[in-house]
């Protein structure tokens, strides 16, 4: 009987699965998420929602979405022997129901008066009878890599030695671009680490018409050369999370140019950049405006980019530009000194180098870049082939603690992502951004000179789907009924809420649905202030969650 094994990256904007034979070293199926399956875009909501709603709650909707992701994967369960996880340290206590109160406040003071015992996250091979309601065979072995500070963990780990950049005698900068864009800075036998909340808006969330990278969605464009009106050929991905020609769109008008052509399931964080970037090169947008008639750029039919959504976009490029400035400054480095640049996660594999220089989200004077893909499933994948590679990530997280840069209390980071905002959400000229940065004694940022040398080290973020293919699971995860003692059925909840998560079944009296990975998280809360009765609570729907005889 064969040995299977499953990998899994437990990402903030949604989750990916692979089934391996560890016999013939093939890959099986993969599946992946189309979204995260607790309330909220990013990690503080996803923290937010488990202090709120419990603990308890949070690990049972994220086990659950798991047991519906690897069921999908069409593999007999029961001769899985490993299951190997990475992800940050959040989305890996959650999955262990552990302690996440130290994730959420700052400082020793704080957690001492909450009482909070710090839970060291080092890494641990354990059974997933130690996971109640994973169905997985009791014996099977589930390997919980280590982090390195409490916001850095192990999908950093994975950045680092995945690409190869501490065997390289050169200054090097990799970046996973994702909701939390972790990066290190290696130079002179160091490597420095931080992890910026840059947000989902590279990921396709918190945009309007966004999505993350799913068969269908707009992952970059391209000018039609062809013709003086700003027409843009669209790449899209296909079913196997390939890049293909898609319709050419005039950015102006709400139309596809020609007919017989896909309608676009919306557009990833990468095709957010590529179309802001596209956008200031024919002078759409005039930051922080688009000067179109209707303000928005048009990609087709009900398909668009608004200027909330260049806001949002700018917020996390000026927040992974203000990170790479902190860490130079932490290495006494000029930016100008970085030689190559690892991108790394779905937009980092999809994200077109040239495009993101131009905007900040690669310093401008590299030689070289390299896309390396999704980095993070790939050493869930290595853990579950090698499980000794446990001990090379403790040993790396060792060592990496002394070096590393917590931008939340870091002045340097503080005062670039500052300039950032002026930059992107007020239009600060780029001379002046640049003189405030000499101003403020951090590291100059000169404009971008020469074109680097890009290799696709992948061609797509998994680059091995297997000999079943990728399954895109859209309705995975658990949902929940509440009744509200006075509700008189009006409904404004329903048609008020921004991610379509609330849905009202016919019965008396009245009941109501959630669908808790659609809620915009605990921060939200528009359902409750749109009820007219005022009793409507987010908050009763998860305590039927809860196991018998649980509490929050």
């Amino acid at each position: 009987m064969a040995r299977l094994a499953i990998a899994l990256d437990l990402g903030t904007s949604g989750f990916r699965a692979q089934a391996l034979n560890l016999e013939s070293r093939e890959t099986l199926s993969t599946v992946i998420t189309s979204c995260h399956p607790l309330p909220g875009d990013n990690v503080i909501d996803h923290i937010s929602f488990a202090l709120d709603a419990g603990i308890e709650v949070a690990r049972k909707l994220i086990v659950e979405a798991v047991n519906r992701l690897i069921a999908a994967l069409g593999v007999p369960l029961d001769e899985v022997s490993v299951f190997g996880v990475c992800g940050n340290p959040a989305q890996l206590s959650l999955f262990q129901g552990m302690e996440i109160r130290d994730l959420a406040y700052a400082g020793k003071r704080k957690l001492d008066s909450l009482g909070v015992n710090v839970p060291r996250r080092e890494a641990a091979v354990l059974k997933a009878w130690q996971f109640p309601g994973l169905l997985l065979p009791p014996d099977c072995d589930i390997l919980i890599p280590p982090a390195v500070r409490h916001e850095v963990g192990a999908d950093a780990l994975a950045l680092i030695i995945k690409t190869g950049m501490l065997e390289r005698d050169e200054t090097s900068l990799a970046i996973d671009y994702g909701t939390n864009a972790e990066m290190a800075l290696f130079h002179n036998g160091v490597v420095y680490t931080g992890s910026t909340a840059a947000g989902p808006a590279l990921e396709g969330q918190q945009i309007t018409c966004g999505t993350i990278a799913i068969p269908g969605a707009i992952c970059d464009l391209e000018p039609e050369e062809t013709t003086d009106v700003p027409f843009y050929r669209l790449m899209m991905l296909d079913a196997g999370m390939s890049p293909v020609p898609g319709p050419v769109v005039d950015f102006r008008e709400s139309r596809f140019v020609g007919s017989g052509v896909p309608r676009p399931a919306g557009i990833t964080g990468t095709g957010t950049v590529a179309a802001i970037y596209e956008g200031i090169e024919c002078r759409l947008i005039c930051l922080p405006h688009i000067t179109t008639t209707d303000r928005r750029l048009h990609f087709g039919e009900d398909v668009y980019l608004a200027e909330a959504d260049l806001i949002e976009a700018g917020k996390a490029m000026g927040a992974i530009r203000a990170g790479y400035i902190a860490l130079c400054k932490r290495a006494g480095i000029a930016i100008q000194d970085i030689d190559t640049v690892y991108m790394s996660g779905s937009a980092g594999t999809y994200m077109d180098a040239l495009k993101a220089q131009k905007l900040g989200l690669i310093p401008p004077r590299v030689s070289k870049v390299c896309h390396v893909g999704n980095t993070s499933l790939a050493m869930a994948r290595d853990l579950v082939s090698d499980p000794a590679k446990l001990g090379e990530m403790s040993e790396l997280a060792r060592k990496l603690k002394r070096y590393h840069c917590m931008f939340a209390l870091s002045a340097v980071f503080k005062k670039a992502y500052v300039l950032e905002l002026s930059y992107w959400t007020e239009g600060m000229p780029a001379h002046l951004h640049r003189s405030l940065l000499k101003r403020y004694g951090l590291p100059d940022l000169p404009p971008v000179a020469g074109t680097p040398e890009v290799l696709h080290l992948v061609k797509k973020d998994i680059e091995d789907t297997g000999i079943m293919g990728l399954t895109t699971l859209h309705d995975f995860g658990s949902s929940a009924d509440a009744q509200f003692e006075g509700c008189t059925a009006c409904w404004q909840c329903v048609s008020g809420c921004p991610g379509k998560a609330l849905s009202a079944l016919k019965s008396e009296p009245p009941v109501v649905a959630i669908d808790p990975s659609r809620c915009k998280g605990m921060a939200c809360r528009r359902c409750e202030r749109i009820c007219p009765e005022r009793v409507f609570k987010v908050r009763q729907f998860f305590s039927s969650l809860l196991p018998e005889g649980g509490s929050s």
